[in-house]
């Protein structure tokens, strides 16, 4: 908990930016079953008043993540970060001709998409025939990467979370800043922080965690409803 102090001690010159899915909310079977507990907003709210900023960086579209979250006076950044690119028009214009050309099931998020496997009948089959699917992204010129029994299709662009947190700092005098997440993508965000005087990275550890989370992080907690008695800290 000392990390947390330099924190609470200026919390005006703090930002706190979390990723959503499996960090705020518990993940669950199916994208749109997902909910924040109603304990965790209060304190997102109770922070979005005592602190400089808090942001929700997220997979998800931007509007679908704000209307997850449910709070007003956060700041909320969808696709990875790929919505504060200025070509997100075209990039837009790509994922749907890839889209069109895989007739698997799909989460479209307009600059993004997400073949989820979590569930199939054979998970091991899915995710070979996924593995298919990320050639075909690679030889199409786009960014195949796999998250937590996801394979997520981007644009191939210099835009993720680690870009997006670097804009959000960027647009305020900030310190200090923390970042907590659980997922491949959140490794980008973690490194989005350099370069401030104080900087906490927050992994948010499962057994599905991707390698390199919990080295890269100066917290581990093992669930959202462990970094929700950890945000009651700040």
């Amino acid at each position: 908990m000392d990390l947390l102090a330099p924190l609470r001690e200026v919390p005006e010159e703090t930002a706190l930016l979390f990723d959503v899915d499996g960090t705020l909310a518990p993940i669950a079977p199916r994208p749109e079953l997902a909910r924040v507990p109603a304990e965790t907003r209060v304190e997102l709210a109770r922070l979005a008043r005592s602190y400089l900023f808090v942001a929700c960086i997220s997979g998800r579209p931007g509007e679908e993540a704000a209307a997850l979250v449910g709070l007003d006076g956060i700041r909320y950044v969808g696709n990875h970060g790929l919505e504060l690119d200025e070509r997100a028009g075209e990039l837009a214009a790509q994922i749907a001709t890839f889209k069109e050309s895989v007739e698997l099931p799909v989460e479209d998020k307009g600059l993004s998409l997400s073949y989820h496997y979590r569930g199939a009948e054979d998970e091991d089959a899915a995710r070979t025939e996924l593995e298919q699917v990320a050639e075909r992204a690679r030889e199409a010129g786009l960014d195949p990467r796999w998250g937590r029994k996801v394979l997520e299709v981007r644009p191939s662009v210099a835009a993720d979370k680690g870009t997006a947190v670097r804009t959000l700092l960027a647009s305020v005098a900030v310190r200090q800043g923390l970042y907590a997440g659980d997922d491949t993508t959140d490794l980008d965000a973690f490194r989005g922080l350099d370069g401030l005087e104080v900087a906490v990275r927050i992994a948010v550890a499962s057994a599905e965690a991707p390698s390199g989370l919990r080295e890269a992080a100066d917290l581990t907690v093992g669930s959202p409803a462990e970094l929700l008695e950890l945000l009651r800290k700040l």
